[in-house]
């Protein structure tokens, strides 16, 4: 095997080029997906002489071998307890992890992995015979319900796809990004970061991201007048307002009466002096609410999926309203 886990043969230097498939922004400057960009993916899975991995064995072996790294989640993002492999390519985990670090910093939110390496035989029943999961050059991300994290993602997904690294669609059954990696095009993007002579992209990220930094400290000067009400603007959601305030989403839910989580612009809410109500009641505990997800409860608690999950024993992400809640104490 070459150091790519090749079917046959070593991977040669050029091949990319050789094989006509230099990067560039032909393909189409969109989320939507298409044929034509499932045939790109596998175009470039060809080009690498990427294996398609059968089953859980194979996975294991080529993780043995070194051509799958694991992916552990970080300060910056998740690994979803759904995953079935957490590996990857060692590109796609650079990828990830320099993704994640820009995301938080732009819109304050953990970036969540939902897949990753996926076995031909564990590919589900929805997935496209021709995916790329199971090559390992593939990851999906949680689409946020936040439309800023949302606007700024899209932005810098399509901003690479225009430097011919990666090939991205928006899918709804879950809402997630598929995102398929071209690793040796990746690596000369990087490295040309370093060099100097890749900018555009990068520039467009860090004036994204700190516009989005001075947003919240905006939000944050606000608070800090004391202000007892607030007006919902375009955008806005509860947790964003809550962090703002230095309270939580049930206290400004309990404040104003609402059952979910559902806001709109122009309306008024009424904050919780000082934190407010509910928050001595959440100190151990937390009663879901309608239209709550454990994204939601382990952001306002800033805790994560995974610690909530292993605190109240959940094998899934399912709630529902009024279930109690442990709140992981190291979080707190």
């Amino acid at each position: 095997m070459g150091r790519y886990g090749t079917r046959a043969g070593v991977l040669v230097c050029g091949a990319l080029l050789a094989a006509g498939l230099a990067p560039s922004s032909s393909a189409a400057q969109s989320l939507r997906g298409s044929s034509r960009s499932l045939t790109a993916q596998n175009a470039q899975a060809r080009a690498h002489d990427f294996t398609y991995l059968r089953d859980a064995a194979h996975v294991r072996r080529f993780v043995e071998l070194g051509y799958l790294v694991p992916l552990y989640g970080n300060r910056d993002y998740d690994i979803d307890d759904e995953v079935s492999f957490p590996y990857a390519r060692p590109q796609v985990r650079t990828f990830v992890e320099r993704l994640a670090g820009q995301y938080r910093r732009a819109c304050g939110e953990v970036m969540v992995v939902t897949s990753l390496t996926r076995a031909l035989n564990r590919q589900p029943p929805n997935a496209s015979s021709r995916s790329v999961h199971p090559t390992g050059m593939a990851v999906d991300l949680r689409r946020s319900n936040h439309r800023p994290c949302r606007a700024w993602l899209e932005d810098v997904l399509l901003s690479l796809e225009a430097n011919g690294v990666l090939e991205a669609t928006r899918e709804s059954r879950p809402p997630h990004y598929h995102i398929a990696l071209y690793p040796e095009p990746y690596t000369r993007y990087v490295d040309g970061l370093r060099t100097g002579a890749v900018q555009a992209t990068e520039t467009r990220v860090a004036a994204a991201t700190d516009a989005a930094e001075a947003a919240s400290a905006e939000d944050v000067a606000a608070a800090g007048a004391g202000s007892r009400s607030y007006r919902v603007r375009s955008g806005d959601a509860l947790w964003d307002i809550a962090r703002a305030y230095g309270t939580t989403i049930a206290a400004i839910q309990q404040s104003n009466n609402l059952l979910g989580s559902r806001i709109y612009p122009g309306q008024v809410l009424t904050i919780p002096a000082g934190g407010g109500v509910g928050v001595q009641a959440m100190h151990l505990s937390y009663r879901v609410q309608r239209g709550d997800s454990l994204w939601d409860i382990a952001r306002a608690h800033g805790t994560t999926i995974a610690a909530l999950r292993r605190s109240n024993n959940l094998r899934g992400s399912r709630i529902y309203p009024g279930q109690v809640l442990n709140i992981p104490t190291q979080f707190r």
